[in-house]
């Protein structure tokens, strides 16, 4: 099967287990994905992704997190720069999440990070997604 956005489908493998209210995942691994995984267990919204196997047999083990209502702790995430639409911002312009809820995921040259790091580092880059 070809693929031709993985982060949009990680995202949508996140989103349905979230949805399902299943504890874990397992998604092909490759460094842009392990990147965002990182960051969104930074920020609370993924219990832990842990990369696992060897070779062509790689995965990334993402447990989501739930409160203790067994509610998503990820209330939506959203896509914002795709294949055939990049959006690219500089640090200035990198926008905020409404009402300071959620985050921004954005891939500069220092590395995959939050817009709140990159704004700090004074840095822009490709937004790739958001997380509420």
């Amino acid at each position: 099967m070809s693929n031709t956005d993985p982060i949009a489908e990680l995202l949508t493998r996140i989103r349905n287990a979230a949805h399902a209210r299943h504890a874990e995942l397992e998604v092909a691994h490759s460094k842009l994905r392990e990147a965002i995984c990182r960051v969104l267990v930074a920020e609370g919204f993924l219990e832990s992704a842990e990369p696992t196997g060897e070779g062509i047999n790689k995965k990334i083990a993402i447990r989501v997190r739930y409160a203790p209502t067994q509610q998503p702790i990820m209330r939506g995430i959203e896509r914002v720069s795709r294949p055939s639409v990049r959006r690219y911002s500089g640090a200035a312009e990198i926008g905020r999440p409404s009402r300071g809820m959620g985050v921004e995921i954005v891939t500069t040259p220092l590395g995959v990070m939050t817009g709140r790091e990159a704004r700090r580092k004074k840095v822009g880059g490709e937004v790739l997604l958001r997380v509420w």
